[in-house]
């Protein structure tokens, strides 16, 4: 099958340093490749790839020294660009939310070709009336929950995140601390993590990212607690010192307030062979199997009694839990019976089973 990836341009495929959807690009398509399938990437030059790259930037946006620059334009110029393309694939599979609807709106048989993973939250203002508005679109959400806000959009399925098997190592041994990965911000909720740590006295190591808007809060708010012995702030760490990092902690605190799509970093510390105490908001349920992959809490307490109960996990269980439901190679499998779908040449709207 000819598949054209389409992702966002913000971040390298696979990303430098923090990203989640271009990673997950990246990882579907060098799995496609793979399994015997020819894939172009439509991405920044610095993507890497097993696939061929059709280069639409010289390099990704969040990394680019230019102090003037416009995200909006680039965009434009790739969905031009795979709009001029788009003979050459079978389907077409977008990553760029809803910007490419307008493109290939008056072109009803390569919009039935495509298809739209949805990685961003969907409670937002004004998202109802697009989608309501551009409904021949097939997408695919990566949670059952990311859904709720828009039940009528035409979902073709769901298909949760993948990994490759061998990115990450698995550990069974752990250097005994609890850790925080991903961004400092009040819906990843860092506060709540390092009052876990104090609370039960054990060390937290916090590897993240602060973006510019959240560093006020971060300053303000969290900088002051981390003024204790027990709390260890790195920073953004890159994918390779993710195995060290996740695979020596006893668990990964997954202590969000808001409704998180998916959350890659649970599958990456499951990868490892690390459980996850996940708060029970957005997808945490669907991805952690409570009492075997770590444990959905609902507060504080719940939290801090989880601590104590991390001995009573297997940790190869985990990675074996992991490996039969995030591998990369099982996500790229989804979407190939997906893009079978909606390539047949009798294909109408769909709504197929989640899967």
């Amino acid at each position: 099958m000819k598949i054209a990836q389409v992702t966002p341009l913000y971040e390298a495929v696979p990303p430098r340093l923090y990203g989640g959807t271009e990673r997950v690009v990246a990882y579907l398509t060098d799995a496609l490749v793979e399994l015997g399938h020819e894939v172009t990437l439509f991405a920044s030059a610095d993507a890497e790839t097993k696939a061929r790259l059709a280069p639409v930037r010289d390099q990704a946006i969040r990394l680019d020294p230019a102090l003037l620059k416009s995200d909006l334009a680039a965009h434009l110029s790739m969905l031009s660009e795979v709009l001029k393309r788009s003979h050459e694939f079978d389907i077409i599979h977008f990553h760029t939310d809803m910007i490419h609807f307008p493109f290939f709106d008056a072109l009803p048989g390569r919009a039935r070709a495509s298809v739209t993973t949805v990685h961003g939250r969907l409670d937002l203002k004004d998202l109802s009336s697009v989608y309501r508005r551009w409904p021949q679109f097939p997408l695919v959400s990566i949670s059952d929950d990311q859904r709720r806000p828009l039940p009528f959009a035409n979902w073709a399925a769901t298909v949760q995140h993948g990994v490759p098997a061998s990115l990450y190592r698995f550990s069974q041994t752990t250097s005994g601390y609890l850790a925080f990965l991903g961004r400092i911000s009040p819906e990843k909720r860092p506060d709540r993590a390092i009052a876990i740590a104090k609370a039960t006295g054990k060390r937290l190591k916090m590897a993240a990212k602060v973006d510019a808007a959240d560093r006020a809060y971060f300053e303000e708010k969290i900088a002051p607690l981390m003024d204790h012995p027990l709390i260890e702030f790195i920073g953004e760490i890159s994918d390779n010192q993710k195995s060290d990092f996740l695979g020596g902690a006893e668990a990964l605190l997954f202590p969000i307030d808001w409704p998180e799509p998916f959350g890659l970093v649970m599958i990456e510390a499951l990868a490892c062979g690390t459980p996850v105490i996940a708060y029970a908001c957005g997808s945490a349920p669907e991805v952690i199997e409570d009492g075997l992959t770590g444990f959905i809490v609902s507060d504080d307490a719940e939290a801090i009694a989880a601590v104590g109960r991390l001995a009573g996990l297997d940790r190869q269980a985990i990675r074996r839990r992991f490996e039969e439901r995030f591998s990369a190679t099982a996500m790229a499998a989804r979407y190939i019976d997906i893009y079978a779908r909606l390539a047949a040449p009798n294909a109408t709207k769909l709504n197929v089973a989640a899967g």
